[in-house]
């Protein structure tokens, strides 16, 4: 018997014989949504080997989460895969050097290594369960770390490893218990009572004592009080002050959210607890100490003269919601950088804290000596909309006076130095500057640059006491970089449209270049796969250019009409178009696949776009998903002006962020957009996490008409187009919750021509080929429907 093949796999075929087929090979859905080892894995992470003859980067191993360590020798020839005991002698990730950079320190698998770099020998400091981080190095040659936020330990090469401070979140013995009338009665009427406590209390007060001069037992534990938790603490690498960022025990956090999962291996329904919802979860404030080790006796650290901590900046939005705006000092923690956003200077007499506004409207970079346990502010960016996720690393240069950061100050992401007086930047112009590090001379930066363009990532270079600024590399697509032990070299992740990351190793000078790897499978490589164009979207919105990737026939019919699909990217404040290897590189091939059917297809980075600066970034603030509507219009048009777009025939199709603004496309322009399909979408913002929407929304408390405006939900009632939702049910990103709550009022609205697919194993980001198959089919389909004559 003959069986009839899908309607969408005829439709493949006729319209793959009818088409120029770009690629040139006729692709399936099968190979576009396949597990993507047919690809070949990206090189994920690579390191040097400690005399810089060799590279070690990590590969996913086929059909398994596992991850391989291969070497590479850097003159080149056959790769080795390092398993079994061969893995005792690979150097560590992110190495730190001491002061003459002759030893190296690392973590591997937890414990800690220091390596010689002029003999080559490799000394483990520690062999425990216990994953140790944070290494830095003092000037005098001594190393520390910490091990979890509450333990730190120190090494010389004349002393070996000792404990320097053990952090307790309890209260100290010995402490005077609160006043009580009947204790101090029998106090005061039994001798013997008090006797025996005078003698308890001298004889632990000698013990603390002999601990504290005896050089070889580890110091009495620092007691911060039991009404606190540990956030953070970081010490001075003479091992003699401690910083220490603590929040409150038990605070209230909120109410969490539960989430069920109903296909379990045991049979039954299982419930997992997941975050709680925005403004039912503000970020805890902080406290701040010094500690001197000598006495461990805590410090607390005045925050009042941070420029801007007693002005309220919603003071506007709480008077209109009823309410009285902040008294005293706003409240304030060091975010999620943990020990990185406290940083001591090589000689141990000072150290720099990140500390964030916990409403993320203020950035403050102070300082603190320690013998005066004084904070002073060496920058402070505030922003009225949020200030960036990223772009907030800092350090100190080789002086222990100057500190270099980043800053946004400008509009966008540049170096500057600072050394107590007016900051001074390095680099400046309308791109930005990201991942600096001090080059191993210490008189120069290497950073990422996007200069020629904003999806253009080079490897730059700036001189230390300012100047030209110089580009190294010559790639387009440089996803990161590490500085090899003599600075001489630079090992380069770099990726293409259809190149996964790849490894090269260049010269700091810019020569010598030489690739190392090249982890595509064949089947893949030899796809003749259609390369985006990139093109400038002008605004009709006062927005200037909107760059976005086209994908259409390398000859158009003459007279002839495309169906239009639009990609919308995730995460909202992301960068799609540029020269690496997308995010979403299955999206890519489906595109791919769409133009060989005879449509074209534009992906766009409209604005809340990562790379094109602070004001590209929260032009979105208390209005999500208006400013990004009118840069796709925008792409409407121009695709019918310049690409023979039909305007008729428009869908639109993205995931996560992509989702709700394909949910605000259909809802507030029907009729413009003839399909849709939100993958994993936010339907309310007051569902969502406090950590992102908060920024952009404040809270629905103090700001909900920014909810309200902001929230697909609320225009419902405008669908009369073709929507597909697609939801994975175990994701504790974007609750399946979000699509349950939009179907209610879709039924409740009586709306039609929509339909939902729940995904029972999938969490945000899907795992499984089968449900990638099953939700590009559907999408295809539902454009395939709507979109064709």
């Amino acid at each position: 018997m003959i069986r009839s093949l899908p309607l969408f796999l005829l439709l493949f075929a006729a319209t793959a014989t009818a088409q120029p087929a770009q690629p040139a090979q006729p692709l399936t859905m099968a190979r576009v949504m396949a597990d993507p080892d047919w690809i070949g894995p990206p090189v994920e992470r690579a390191w040097w080997s400690w005399d810089g003859r060799h590279a070690y980067y990590s590969l996913k191993r086929d059909g398994s989460d596992i991850r391989d360590t291969y070497r590479q020798a850097i003159s080149g020839g056959e790769t080795a895969l390092i398993d079994g005991a061969a893995r005792a002698g690979i150097d560590g990730l992110q190495p730190v050097y001491d002061a003459t950079r002759t030893r190296a320190a690392f973590v591997r698998d937890g414990d800690v290594f220091v390596r010689d770099l002029r003999s080559g020998a490799l000394a483990q400091l520690t062999r425990s369960d216990e994953s140790a981080a944070s290494p830095r190095w003092g000037d005098d040659g001594a190393l520390v770390w910490r091990v979890g936020d509450d333990r730190w330990f120190r090494w010389t090469a004349r002393d070996g490893v000792t404990e320097a401070a053990i952090l307790k979140a309890e209260d100290a013995p010995g402490k005077p218990p609160k006043p009580d009338a009947l204790r101090d009665r029998q106090l005061r009427l039994f001798e013997t009572l008090r006797t025996e406590r005078e003698r308890r209390e001298a004889q632990r007060l000698q013990e603390l004592d002999w601990r504290r001069t005896d050089p070889t037992r580890s110091p009495p534990p620092v007691y911060l009080g039991k009404d606190v938790e540990i956030a953070a603490s970081s010490l001075s690498p003479d091992g003699r002050w401690l910083l220490v960022a603590t929040q409150a025990k038990d605070a209230d956090e909120g109410r969490e959210g539960r989430m069920p999962k109903f296909v379990t291996e045991s049979g039954y329904v299982d419930v997992e607890d997941v975050r709680t919802l925005v403004g039912r979860d503000d970020p805890l404030p902080q406290t701040f100490w010094l500690v001197d080790m000598a006495d461990g006796e805590p410090r607390k650290l005045g925050l009042a003269g941070l420029p801007g901590i007693d002005r309220d900046p919603l003071a506007d939005l709480r008077r209109a919601a009823g309410k009285e705006p902040l008294q005293g000092l706003r409240a304030v923690r060091i975010e999620d950088a943990g020990p990185d956003a406290m940083q001591w200077n090589g000689d141990s007499r000072s150290a720099a804290l990140m500390l964030h506004s916990v409403d993320n409207k203020d950035r403050w970079l102070v300082t603190v000596e320690p013998t005066d346990a004084t904070v002073r502010t060496r920058h402070r960016l505030t922003d009225a909309a949020w200030i960036n996720w990223g772009f907030n690393e800092f350090g100190w240069m080789p002086d222990n006076r100057t500190l270099w950061f980043l800053s946004e100050q400008s509009g966008w992401s540049h170096l500057y130095l600072s050394d107590g007086g007016r900051a001074r930047a390095l680099t400046s112009g309308r791109w930005e500057s990201s991942e600096p590090v001090l080059a191993a001379d210490g008189r120069s930066f290497l950073f990422l640059c996007n200069r020629a363009r904003p999806g253009d990532y080079e490897v730059c270079t700036v001189p230390a006491d300012g100047g030209e600024v110089r580009e190294i590399t010559d790639l387009d697509g440089v996803e990161g970089f590490t500085e090899s032990p003599d600075g001489s070299r630079l090992l380069v992740r770099h990726s293409e449209s259809y190149v996964p990351p790849q490894l090269a190793v260049v010269g700091t000078d810019g020569g010598g270049y030489r690739a190392l790897t090249d982890t595509r499978k064949d089947e893949y490589r030899t796809y003749e796969w259609l390369q985006p164009e990139s093109v400038q979207v002008p605004s009709k919105h006062s927005a200037g250019t909107i760059w976005g990737k086209y994908y259409g026939p390398a000859a158009p019919e003459p007279g002839r009409e495309y169906p239009i699909v639009l990609f919308v990217h995730g995460a909202g404040y992301l960068q799609n178009v540029s020269d690496r290897y997308p995010n979403y590189f299955r999206e890519q091939m489906f595109h791919n696949l769409l133009v060989q059917n005879g449509y074209i297809v534009l992906d766009l980075d409209f604005r809340a776009s990562e790379g094109y600066g602070r004001d590209w970034r929260t032009t979105i603030y208390r209005q999500m998903g208006h400013p990004e509507l009118e840069d796709y219009l925008d792409g409407i048009d121009w695709l019918v002006e310049h690409r023979q777009g039909d305007r008729e025939r428009v869908g639109i199709y993205g995931g996560s962020y992509g989702g709700f603004m394909t949910f605000m496309a259909l809802f507030r322009e029907p009729g413009t957009f003839k399909a849709g399909a939100a993958l994993r979408p936010v339907t309310d913002w007051t569902q969502y996490n406090h950590a992102y929407t908060a920024n952009i929304l404040n809270t629905p408390e103090l700001d909900p008409e920014a909810y309200r405006k902001s929230s697909p939900i609320d225009y419902a009632d405008g669908l009369q187009d073709h929507l597909l939702i697609a939801h994975g049910m175990i994701d504790d990103n974007v609750f399946f919750k979000d699509s349950v709550m939009l179907t209610q009022r879709l039924i409740e609205l009586r709306k039609d021509k929509w339909e939902i697919a729940p995904y029972p194993l999938e969490p945000h980001s899907f795992k499984h080929a089968d449900s990638w198959y099953d939700e590009y089919r559907r999408i295809f389909e539902l454009f395939e429907r709507t979109l064709k004559d």
